[in-house]
């Protein structure tokens, strides 16, 4: 199966750049994985396509607000995307202009509130950075740090919290499982109310959810590995469901790959953590997901693979091309779907 089999026609205008003001009022297309049928709603319309005895499965992962401007000792501008906490104040990072900040260069940020050295390399590029600061580093991060944008979105972000989802916990994720983005409190409390379960997972989203698959056979490409957690309070809400013949709901590409990755063959679940790069494409036969919530990914991603996985690549490519002809808002900003 080539990569080339996930390409389709996306207008620059239809990529989302702001969030809408109002978070579950942005569209919602139903897509039926067996018929292919589509209907168009909006996310506040949730309930309506859920039943009593179903379970909501979503990511609780917050973002690091890991972007960082600075100034080389030298007196230049440059940026630093902190990826990997290594330990002992040491992260891996993506660093920018990278022949400037070779190991032994220094970096300052704000007014000197936090400093730091470029103390090596790594495949692929990557600098580890050792930082110098007095209290907590998150602290330190909240007041200095910028959200990492995709990028594709070239507006600022007015308020970071716009690119967290409302039940966010966890902080680790280097971009937001933007499934989650379109849920309110008030929407998840109207979804308990009725009878739907609502569990978590962590999993914390890598840079690598961007990078292009480059391979022209999809079964040649190499996923990033992500770090992810089922607790098992999660693991019998799910177990539970299977065994009632409800619905799991996975919120999210990244909630579904985390509760894949960790299920027995018959589809049950224990607490579980460690690093996953299950890489989900279409012949996957799924153990623990029933229906996906998910917003319109990128040509050729690994991420509309998954969903092909579940739907078919032609009812995808079809309801795809039914959102453009539609407007839809596309990407980590944009609308969502809800296959079934």
């Amino acid at each position: 199966m080539k990569t080339s089999d996930f390409d389709f026609d996306l207008p620059q205008e239809l990529i989302a750049q702001t969030p809408l003001e109002r978070r579950d009022a942005s569209r919602l297309m139903a897509l039926d994985k067996t018929t292919g049928e589509v209907r168009h709603l909006h996310f506040y319309d949730l309930p309506s396509l859920l039943r009593p005895g179903d379970c909501l499965v979503l990511n609780d992962s917050r973002v690091l607000p890991a972007r960082l401007i600075g100034r080389r000792s030298g007196g230049g501008a440059c940026e630093v995307l902190l990826l990997i906490d290594r330990g002992e104040k040491v992260w891996e990072c993506l660093v920018r202009p990278g022949k400037k900040l070779r190991p032994g260069a220094r970096v300052t940020f704000g007014d000197g509130e936090l400093s730091a050295e470029i103390v090596g390399e790594v495949e692929g590029g990557n600098r580890l950075v050792r930082f110098d600061y007095e209290g907590i580093f998150l602290e330190v991060l909240e007041r200095l740090g910028k959200m990492p944008l995709p990028p594709y979105i070239k507006a600022e972000l007015r308020d970071n919290e716009r690119y967290q989802t409302v039940y966010s916990k966890v902080t680790g994720s280097a971009a937001a499982p933007t499934a989650g983005l379109h849920f309110t409190k008030e929407l998840l409390r109207q979804v308990a109310e009725m009878g739907v379960k609502v569990c978590y997972v962590t999993l914390h989203v890598g840079l690598g959810t961007f990078r292009p698959v480059k391979a022209e056979d999809i079964r040649d490409h190499q996923m990033h590995a992500e770090y992810c957690v089922i607790p098992q309070e999660t693991a019998d809400v799910i177990n539970e469901t299977k065994q009632n013949g409800g619905r799991v709901i996975c919120v999210g590409t990244t909630s579904c790959r985390t509760v894949e990755s960790w299920a027995a063959e018959d589809g049950t679940l224990k607490a579980s953590a460690g690093w996953t790069d299950i890489f989900i494409y279409p012949g996957y036969r799924f153990k623990v997901l029933d229906a996906l919530i998910t917003n319109f990914h990128l040509p050729e991603s690994t991420l509309i693979m998954l969903v092909s996985a579940l739907a078919g690549r032609e009812h995808v490519l079809a309801a795809y091309a039914e959102a453009v002809k539609e407007r839809y808002r596309f990407f980590s900003f944009g609308d969502a779907m809800f296959i079934s």
